[in-house]
Protein backbone atom coordinates (compact mmCIF):
# COMPACT_ATOMS: atom_id res chain seq x y z
CA UNK A 1 0.00 0.00 0.00
CA UNK A 2 1.39 3.80 -0.72
CA UNK A 3 0.60 6.28 1.63
CA UNK A 4 -2.51 7.18 0.68
CA UNK A 5 -4.08 3.83 0.41
CA UNK A 6 -2.76 3.40 4.29
CA UNK A 7 -4.94 6.72 5.51
CA UNK A 8 -7.97 5.59 3.60
CA UNK A 9 -7.46 1.49 5.60
CA UNK A 10 -7.53 3.67 9.18
CA UNK A 11 -10.41 5.87 8.54
CA UNK A 12 -12.45 2.52 7.76
CA UNK A 13 -11.31 1.15 10.73
CA UNK A 14 -10.92 3.94 12.87
CA UNK A 15 -13.89 6.63 12.30
CA UNK A 16 -16.85 6.62 13.42
CA UNK A 17 -19.69 5.05 11.53
CA UNK A 18 -21.38 8.31 10.43
CA UNK A 19 -17.95 9.23 9.46
CA UNK A 20 -18.01 10.43 5.74
CA UNK A 21 -15.27 8.18 4.55
CA UNK A 22 -12.68 9.29 1.59
CA UNK A 23 -13.43 6.47 -0.85
CA UNK A 24 -17.23 7.15 -0.72
CA UNK A 25 -16.37 10.37 -2.47
CA UNK A 26 -18.81 11.62 -5.22
CA UNK A 27 -15.49 12.86 -7.03
CA UNK A 28 -14.45 16.14 -9.17
CA UNK A 29 -15.68 17.45 -12.12
CA UNK A 30 -12.71 16.62 -13.86
CA UNK A 31 -11.09 13.50 -12.99
CA UNK A 32 -6.89 13.35 -12.20
CA UNK A 33 -4.78 11.13 -11.25
CA UNK A 34 -4.65 9.83 -7.67
CA UNK A 35 -1.75 11.02 -5.01
CA UNK A 36 0.16 8.46 -3.82
CA UNK A 37 0.92 10.27 -0.37
CA UNK A 38 -2.20 12.79 -0.17
CA UNK A 39 -5.97 11.26 0.10
CA UNK A 40 -8.66 13.21 -1.99
CA UNK A 41 -10.01 15.56 0.60
CA UNK A 42 -6.21 16.25 1.56
CA UNK A 43 -5.64 17.65 -1.73
CA UNK A 44 -8.27 19.63 -1.49
CA UNK A 45 -7.49 21.57 1.56
CA UNK A 46 -3.56 21.96 -0.43
CA UNK A 47 -5.14 23.15 -3.06
CA UNK A 48 -7.27 25.89 -1.07
CA UNK A 49 -4.40 26.98 1.38
CA UNK A 50 -2.11 27.64 -2.00
CA UNK A 51 -5.41 29.30 -3.91
CA UNK A 52 -5.09 33.16 -4.52
CA UNK A 53 -8.59 33.91 -3.35
CA UNK A 54 -7.18 32.00 0.06
CA UNK A 55 -4.19 34.44 0.36
CA UNK A 56 -6.20 37.24 -0.38
CA UNK A 57 -8.47 36.65 2.78
CA UNK A 58 -5.76 38.29 5.57
CA UNK A 59 -6.77 41.88 3.73
CA UNK A 60 -10.71 41.37 3.84
CA UNK A 61 -13.03 42.28 6.59
CA UNK A 62 -14.50 40.61 9.32
CA UNK A 63 -16.12 43.23 11.40
CA UNK A 64 -14.00 46.27 10.93
CA UNK A 65 -13.05 47.90 7.83
CA UNK A 66 -9.30 47.68 7.05
CA UNK A 67 -8.19 47.84 10.50
CA UNK A 68 -4.75 49.33 11.27
CA UNK A 69 -4.41 47.83 14.72
CA UNK A 70 -3.70 44.02 13.98
CA UNK A 71 -5.00 42.53 16.82
CA UNK A 72 -8.63 42.89 15.59
CA UNK A 73 -9.73 39.61 13.35
CA UNK A 74 -9.46 39.47 9.48
CA UNK A 75 -11.64 37.24 6.98
CA UNK A 76 -8.16 35.04 7.04
CA UNK A 77 -7.95 34.66 11.13
CA UNK A 78 -12.05 33.96 11.09
CA UNK A 79 -10.95 31.47 8.48
CA UNK A 80 -8.56 29.88 10.56
CA UNK A 81 -10.11 29.92 14.46
CA UNK A 82 -13.42 28.22 12.32
CA UNK A 83 -10.83 25.22 11.06
CA UNK A 84 -9.11 24.69 14.82
CA UNK A 85 -12.87 24.61 15.95
CA UNK A 86 -14.11 22.00 13.38
CA UNK A 87 -11.37 20.00 13.60
CA UNK A 88 -11.83 19.50 17.58
CA UNK A 89 -15.07 18.69 17.08
CA UNK A 90 -14.58 16.33 14.24
CA UNK A 91 -11.49 14.60 15.87
CA UNK A 92 -13.56 14.31 19.22
CA UNK A 93 -16.78 12.54 17.41
CA UNK A 94 -14.51 10.81 15.45
CA UNK A 95 -15.42 12.02 11.57
CA UNK A 96 -13.21 12.93 8.89
CA UNK A 97 -11.20 15.66 10.15
CA UNK A 98 -9.48 15.99 6.60
CA UNK A 99 -13.06 16.81 4.66
CA UNK A 100 -13.78 18.71 8.04
CA UNK A 101 -10.34 20.84 7.51
CA UNK A 102 -10.99 21.66 3.48
CA UNK A 103 -14.62 22.59 3.66
CA UNK A 104 -13.53 25.16 6.93
CA UNK A 105 -10.29 26.62 4.85
CA UNK A 106 -12.44 27.14 1.86
CA UNK A 107 -16.01 27.82 2.96
CA UNK A 108 -15.35 31.74 2.92
CA UNK A 109 -13.27 32.31 -0.32
CA UNK A 110 -15.81 33.99 -2.17
CA UNK A 111 -16.51 36.69 0.73
CA UNK A 112 -16.60 40.34 -0.45
CA UNK A 113 -14.11 43.37 0.31
CA UNK A 114 -15.61 45.03 3.51
CA UNK A 115 -17.41 41.86 4.92
CA UNK A 116 -21.11 41.79 4.87
CA UNK A 117 -21.16 45.38 3.84
CA UNK A 118 -19.82 44.21 -0.05
CA UNK A 119 -22.27 41.38 -0.04
CA UNK A 120 -24.83 44.23 0.86
CA UNK A 121 -23.49 46.26 -2.63
CA UNK A 122 -23.21 42.94 -4.65
CA UNK A 123 -27.04 42.58 -3.89
CA UNK A 124 -28.00 46.56 -4.72
CA UNK A 125 -25.81 46.59 -7.72
CA UNK A 126 -25.58 43.13 -9.29
CA UNK A 127 -28.32 40.84 -8.06
CA UNK A 128 -30.50 40.48 -5.05
CA UNK A 129 -29.84 37.30 -4.37
CA UNK A 130 -25.66 37.43 -4.16
CA UNK A 131 -24.54 35.57 -1.52
CA UNK A 132 -20.96 35.03 -0.29
CA UNK A 133 -21.48 30.90 0.04
CA UNK A 134 -22.31 31.16 -3.61
CA UNK A 135 -19.39 33.43 -4.97
CA UNK A 136 -17.28 30.98 -2.84
CA UNK A 137 -18.64 28.09 -4.94
CA UNK A 138 -17.65 30.17 -8.59
CA UNK A 139 -14.31 31.13 -7.30
CA UNK A 140 -13.74 27.31 -6.85
CA UNK A 141 -15.30 26.53 -9.91
CA UNK A 142 -14.15 29.19 -12.41
CA UNK A 143 -12.63 32.22 -11.12
CA UNK A 144 -9.38 30.30 -9.52
CA UNK A 145 -6.61 29.34 -11.99
CA UNK A 146 -7.73 31.58 -14.98
CA UNK A 147 -10.80 29.63 -15.57
CA UNK A 148 -10.01 26.21 -14.54
CA UNK A 149 -11.24 26.08 -11.21
CA UNK A 150 -9.54 24.08 -8.53
CA UNK A 151 -11.59 21.11 -9.51
CA UNK A 152 -12.78 20.21 -5.90
CA UNK A 153 -14.15 17.09 -5.03
CA UNK A 154 -18.37 17.30 -4.82
CA UNK A 155 -18.13 16.91 -0.90
CA UNK A 156 -16.23 19.61 -0.04
CA UNK A 157 -17.78 22.06 -2.48
CA UNK A 158 -21.44 20.77 -0.72
CA UNK A 159 -19.78 21.91 2.91
CA UNK A 160 -18.76 24.82 1.50
CA UNK A 161 -21.68 26.36 -0.67
CA UNK A 162 -23.75 25.05 2.80
CA UNK A 163 -22.19 26.46 5.36
CA UNK A 164 -24.30 29.37 6.42
CA UNK A 165 -28.57 29.97 7.00
CA UNK A 166 -30.72 27.52 6.14
CA UNK A 167 -28.30 25.30 4.64
CA UNK A 168 -27.88 22.12 5.43
CA UNK A 169 -24.55 20.25 4.20
CA UNK A 170 -24.75 16.47 2.99
CA UNK A 171 -21.77 15.12 4.98
CA UNK A 172 -21.81 15.68 9.08
CA UNK A 173 -18.05 17.17 8.78
CA UNK A 174 -20.08 20.09 6.64
CA UNK A 175 -22.49 20.13 9.39
CA UNK A 176 -19.46 20.67 11.78
CA UNK A 177 -18.27 23.56 10.09
CA UNK A 178 -21.58 25.25 9.94
CA UNK A 179 -21.40 25.13 13.83
CA UNK A 180 -17.92 26.18 14.16
CA UNK A 181 -18.37 29.16 12.04
CA UNK A 182 -21.23 30.09 14.14
CA UNK A 183 -19.01 29.38 17.42
CA UNK A 184 -16.06 31.12 15.73
CA UNK A 185 -17.68 34.44 14.94
CA UNK A 186 -19.73 34.97 17.96
CA UNK A 187 -17.07 34.74 20.18
CA UNK A 188 -14.46 36.47 18.50
CA UNK A 189 -16.60 39.55 17.26
CA UNK A 190 -17.69 39.93 20.85
CA UNK A 191 -13.97 39.80 21.71
CA UNK A 192 -13.31 42.60 19.05
CA UNK A 193 -15.84 44.54 20.26
CA UNK A 194 -14.46 44.29 23.76
CA UNK A 195 -10.83 45.22 22.43
CA UNK A 196 -12.64 48.28 20.73
CA UNK A 197 -14.14 49.44 23.41
CA UNK A 198 -17.60 49.10 22.22
CA UNK A 199 -18.57 47.01 24.50
CA UNK A 200 -17.69 45.99 28.40
CA UNK A 201 -18.56 42.57 29.78
CA UNK A 202 -21.15 44.88 32.22
CA UNK A 203 -22.89 44.97 28.33
CA UNK A 204 -23.91 41.55 28.37
CA UNK A 205 -27.46 40.95 29.23
CA UNK A 206 -27.22 38.95 33.25
CA UNK A 207 -28.59 35.75 31.61
CA UNK A 208 -25.87 35.42 28.73
CA UNK A 209 -22.82 36.46 31.97
CA UNK A 210 -22.29 32.81 32.52
CA UNK A 211 -21.55 31.82 29.25
CA UNK A 212 -20.02 34.45 27.40
CA UNK A 213 -18.41 37.06 30.91
CA UNK A 214 -15.41 34.95 30.57
CA UNK A 215 -12.20 34.29 28.83
CA UNK A 216 -12.80 33.84 25.16
CA UNK A 217 -10.83 30.24 25.15
CA UNK A 218 -13.39 29.01 27.68
CA UNK A 219 -16.10 30.61 26.06
CA UNK A 220 -15.08 28.79 23.01
CA UNK A 221 -14.58 25.42 24.77
CA UNK A 222 -17.99 25.18 26.15
CA UNK A 223 -19.80 25.35 23.13
CA UNK A 224 -17.68 22.97 21.47
CA UNK A 225 -18.59 20.81 24.16
CA UNK A 226 -21.76 21.80 24.16
CA UNK A 227 -21.92 20.22 20.36
CA UNK A 228 -19.44 17.30 21.67
CA UNK A 229 -22.36 16.52 24.26
CA UNK A 230 -25.23 16.83 22.07
CA UNK A 231 -23.47 14.87 19.03
CA UNK A 232 -21.55 12.03 20.14
CA UNK A 233 -22.52 8.82 18.55
CA UNK A 234 -25.55 10.35 17.05
CA UNK A 235 -26.11 10.19 13.30
CA UNK A 236 -26.76 14.09 13.39
CA UNK A 237 -25.18 17.33 14.71
CA UNK A 238 -26.00 19.36 17.30
CA UNK A 239 -26.09 21.15 20.54
CA UNK A 240 -27.29 21.04 23.81
CA UNK A 241 -30.32 23.48 24.25
CA UNK A 242 -29.16 25.37 27.24
CA UNK A 243 -25.88 26.39 25.42
CA UNK A 244 -27.03 26.67 22.35
CA UNK A 245 -30.26 29.11 22.83
CA UNK A 246 -27.66 31.38 24.77
CA UNK A 247 -25.79 31.14 21.88
CA UNK A 248 -28.45 32.23 19.86
CA UNK A 249 -29.52 35.13 21.99
CA UNK A 250 -25.97 36.57 22.15
CA UNK A 251 -26.29 36.25 18.43
CA UNK A 252 -29.14 38.64 18.36
CA UNK A 253 -27.24 40.62 20.93
CA UNK A 254 -24.33 41.41 18.57
CA UNK A 255 -26.35 41.97 15.40
CA UNK A 256 -28.36 44.87 17.58
CA UNK A 257 -24.96 46.40 19.70
CA UNK A 258 -21.69 45.78 16.82
CA UNK A 259 -23.46 44.54 13.57
CA UNK A 260 -25.84 47.14 12.89
CA UNK A 261 -25.76 50.21 15.58
CA UNK A 262 -22.17 50.46 16.45
CA UNK A 263 -19.34 52.54 16.38
CA UNK A 264 -17.77 49.59 14.14
CA UNK A 265 -20.60 50.16 11.55
CA UNK A 266 -20.36 54.03 10.54
CA UNK A 267 -18.34 54.00 7.71
CA UNK A 268 -20.62 50.98 6.32
CA UNK A 269 -22.69 53.07 4.26
CA UNK A 270 -19.75 54.67 2.85
CA UNK A 271 -18.31 51.30 2.01
CA UNK A 272 -21.67 50.26 0.38
CA UNK A 273 -21.11 53.29 -1.75
CA UNK A 274 -17.88 53.15 -2.61
CA UNK A 275 -18.09 49.37 -4.16
CA UNK A 276 -21.71 50.94 -5.93
CA UNK A 277 -19.29 53.50 -7.74
CA UNK A 278 -16.46 50.51 -8.48
CA UNK A 279 -19.39 48.68 -10.58
CA UNK A 280 -21.35 51.32 -11.91
CA UNK A 281 -17.71 52.62 -13.18
CA UNK A 282 -16.18 48.62 -14.51
CA UNK A 283 -20.02 48.21 -15.90
CA UNK A 284 -19.39 51.29 -18.31
CA UNK A 285 -16.17 50.86 -18.59
CA UNK A 286 -15.18 46.89 -19.00
CA UNK A 287 -12.13 46.93 -21.07
CA UNK A 288 -10.40 48.93 -17.94
CA UNK A 289 -10.46 45.14 -16.08
CA UNK A 290 -7.57 43.21 -15.82
CA UNK A 291 -7.27 40.20 -18.57
CA UNK A 292 -8.87 37.46 -17.09
CA UNK A 293 -11.93 39.59 -16.59
CA UNK A 294 -12.10 40.85 -19.69
CA UNK A 295 -11.29 37.75 -21.63
CA UNK A 296 -14.86 36.20 -20.34
CA UNK A 297 -17.29 39.09 -20.92
CA UNK A 298 -18.50 37.98 -23.68
CA UNK A 299 -19.03 34.23 -22.33
CA UNK A 300 -19.98 35.14 -18.75
CA UNK A 301 -21.46 38.93 -19.22
CA UNK A 302 -20.10 42.37 -18.40
CA UNK A 303 -22.24 42.62 -15.28
CA UNK A 304 -21.47 38.93 -13.94
CA UNK A 305 -17.68 39.67 -15.07
CA UNK A 306 -17.51 42.96 -12.98
CA UNK A 307 -19.18 41.63 -9.63
CA UNK A 308 -16.53 38.92 -9.67
CA UNK A 309 -13.83 41.14 -10.14
CA UNK A 310 -14.99 43.40 -7.15
CA UNK A 311 -15.98 40.87 -5.12
CA UNK A 312 -12.12 39.74 -5.07
CA UNK A 313 -10.98 43.00 -4.28
CA UNK A 314 -9.55 43.28 -0.33
CA UNK A 315 -10.43 46.37 1.55
CA UNK A 316 -7.27 48.25 0.58
CA UNK A 317 -7.40 47.44 -3.10
CA UNK A 318 -10.66 48.40 -3.51
CA UNK A 319 -9.85 51.39 -1.61
CA UNK A 320 -6.68 52.37 -3.37
CA UNK A 321 -8.77 51.47 -6.59
CA UNK A 322 -11.52 53.75 -5.88
CA UNK A 323 -9.25 56.85 -5.56
CA UNK A 324 -7.54 55.92 -7.99
CA UNK A 325 -10.11 56.64 -10.38
CA UNK A 326 -12.08 59.01 -8.69
CA UNK A 327 -9.83 60.92 -6.57
CA UNK A 328 -7.83 63.74 -8.23
CA UNK A 329 -4.08 63.71 -7.41
CA UNK A 330 -2.43 67.21 -6.81
CA UNK A 331 -0.96 68.71 -9.89
CA UNK A 332 3.04 69.27 -9.14
CA UNK A 333 5.12 70.99 -12.02
CA UNK A 334 8.28 71.07 -12.22
CA UNK A 335 10.23 73.40 -9.95
CA UNK A 336 12.04 76.35 -11.00
CA UNK A 337 15.03 78.37 -9.50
Amino acid sequence: MNTAELFLKREKEVLSPFAFLTAETKGRRLSSAPSPYRTEFQRDRDRIIHCKSFRRLMHKTQVFFAPMDEQFRTRMTHTLEVTQIARSIARALRLNEDLTEAIAMGHDLGHTPFGHAGEEAMRLCFDPAFAHYEQSLRVIDFLEKNGKGLNLTYEVRDGIVNHTGEHMASTLEGVVVKYADRIAYINHDLDDAFFAGILSKNDIPRPLAPFFAGEYSDRVDTMVNAVIEASVDQPEIGMTSEIGEAMEEMRRFLFTHVYKNSPAKTEEKKAVELLCRLYEYYAAHPEEMPPFYRDHLETEGVSRMVCDYISGMTDQYAIATYRTLFIPEVWKGKKHD
